[in-house]
């Protein structure tokens, strides 16, 4: 089932925290509860790991020629030039794909800017573009504050304001840039429930990765990402883990980023930079002991990124329940914590201690 409308709406004195909130540890445990009841199910010491990446109004109306079109901002690059996605307006203010390029096309944007595609953003592919605006290639964050809205997909009932679409850890960023989705997974927290789980002995480490727009139609590996992990952050986690302490990500982003600044023995570094990174079970994780995320299609590739931390089993298992218990996909749906499996892990211990 589809959330189409934020919790909070759904009914009087609903919070952002009346999600539900799915538990799997290991490949035959699994339960379900409401979110604010996470204080119970962590433990004093534990680190939850967040992105506090603001998400930004980054759909705008444009022109090409005599087509009516809009432009997702997804990604700043280095050179000022932003990776784009062009869409066709469906109606009722959603979108559909539509192919990019040409090469050299200009679009024609609010306030007088014109933005010109110049490449696609990776070979082969032409789904994003790197375009530039003008007259002020710079001038982007000021553009999408203006005249830019938060990207919505067919599956929501309306447009929401860019408020809903942040959660309680976004910063703004000096220079503008920002998420061009919603790093959702931190959706449901509150500054009350965040107060209860610091007197419960949880820590918070903050983190940056500017998500880039990952399209619904188009379940594709996720491209290079603009990331940075503090020092401060690196010492808390390397702190926890030397502790005993859980360390556990905050959505797919945290993920990425976290095991980004991580070299091959899980002590975390102050990195930053881009991230290419793609975690699979394949390369599984060297940091992260859990992940708290939303529901996503069987053909999201973030799926294999729950099975490098979980186990593919424990994965199946959670959707097979939120299946069952008729759980709500997407940004402002419920949400799916990921635990690793203690007692394999202790059976290993155990069994390389003979």
């Amino acid at each position: 089932m589809l959330a189409r409308i934020p919790v909070e709406q759904r009914g009087p004195g609903l919070g952002r925290d009346a999600v539900r909130l799915l538990v799997s540890q290991g490949s035959d445990r699994v339960s379900l509860h409401a979110f604010r009841e996470l204080p119970g199910l962590l433990r004093a010491g534990d680190v939850l790991v967040v992105n506090t990446s603001a998400t930004l109004a980054a759909a705008v109306d444009a022109r090409l020629g005599g087509e009516d079109l809009v432009v997702h901002f997804s990604t700043r690059g280095d050179d000022s030039r932003w990776a784009v996605e062009l869409r066709t307006p469906a109606g009722g203010g959603t979108t559909r794909p539509r192919a990019g390029g040409p090469t050299g096309a200009a679009l024609e944007l609010p306030g007088g800017y014109r933005l010109t595609l110049e490449e696609p953003l990776a070979a082969g592919a032409d789904r994003l573009w790197w375009a530039r605006a003008s007259p002020a290639p710079d001038g982007v964050p000021a553009l999408l504050r203006t005249y830019g809205r938060p990207i919505r997909y067919a599956y929501t009932e309306r447009d929401q304001p860019l408020s809903a679409y942040q959660t309680v850890f976004a910063v703004p960023a000096a220079d503008g840039t920002g998420s061009a989705e919603m790093p959702s997974a931190g959706r449901p927290f509150t500054a009350e429930l965040v107060a209860r789980l610091v007197s419960r002995g949880v820590q918070f480490a903050p983190l940056v990765l500017h998500t880039g727009v990952a399209s619904q139609e188009v379940h594709e590996p996720p491209y290079p990402e603009r990331f940075a992990v503090s020092a401060t952050t690196a010492g808390l986690v390397n702190a926890a883990r030397a502790a005993g302490g859980r360390v556990i990500a905050v959505g797919t982003t945290a993920v990425r980023a976290l095991e980004s600044a991580a070299d091959a023995r899980g002590r975390v570094r102050p990195a930053a930079g881009w991230t290419d990174l793609v975690v699979t079970p394949e390369r599984g994780v060297r940091v992260v002991d859990g992940l708290l995320t939303g529901l996503h299609e069987p053909e999201a590739s973030h799926l294999l990124m729950l099975e490098a931390v979980a186990g593919r089993a424990a994965v199946r298992l959670g959707y097979a329940e939120a299946l069952a218990r008729h759980c709500l996909w997407h940004e402002f749906g419920d949400v799916h914590l990921l635990l690793k499996d203690e007692r394999r892990d202790h059976m290993h211990c155990d069994s390389n201690s003979r």
